[in-house]
């Protein structure tokens, strides 16, 4: 059973996904312990690169609903680190932009986690992103997932 090649595949694969799902976990808890999760780390420093975005931007740039979205603005506001108008061209929408305190946190927390892979996931050839977009549609399915996307 040790040099059968499936049972070395299969220790390969959990013990990479096992390492990516700690090194996230571990992420995430430093990125807490600065006051401040991932999303919102995310959506600040996609606001620095990006420059002023609707809200449904910030919802469709992470994934969420636009309950979420908004609601992850709110906190940000209330936190000083962005601020909401209202767009001239149509008063429905909103625009959200960072304030100098929003800009400072995303220049000062370290880039890492679901964060630093959202940057470099988008920086990939089309090929290489398909590959892995399969293979976590693969794991996705393996956990029951299908529902939750």
């Amino acid at each position: 059973m040790k040099d059968d090649p499936s049972s070395t595949l299969y220790a390969e694969t959990i013990n990479m996904f096992l390492s990516v799902y700690r090194h996230l976990r571990r992420c995430s808890r430093r990125m807490h312990a600065e006051g401040i999760g991932g999303r919102k780390v995310a959506t600040l420093r996609h606001l620095r690169d990006e420059g002023p975005l609707t809200v449904g931007q910030i919802r469709n740039y992470l994934y969420v609903s636009d309950s979420s979205a908004s609601e992850l603005v709110a906190r940000l506001q209330e936190k000083g680190y962005v601020q909401r108008t209202r767009s001239r061209q149509d008063n429905r929408v909103v625009v959200v932009s960072l304030t100098e305190e929003g800009k400072k946190v995303a220049d000062r927390v370290p880039l890492d986690g679901v964060p630093l892979l959202r940057e470099r996931l988008k920086n990939l050839p089309p090929e290489r992103l398909a590959v892995i977009r399969d293979a976590m549609a693969d794991i996705s399915q393996i956990l029951d997932l299908a529902d939750d996307h």
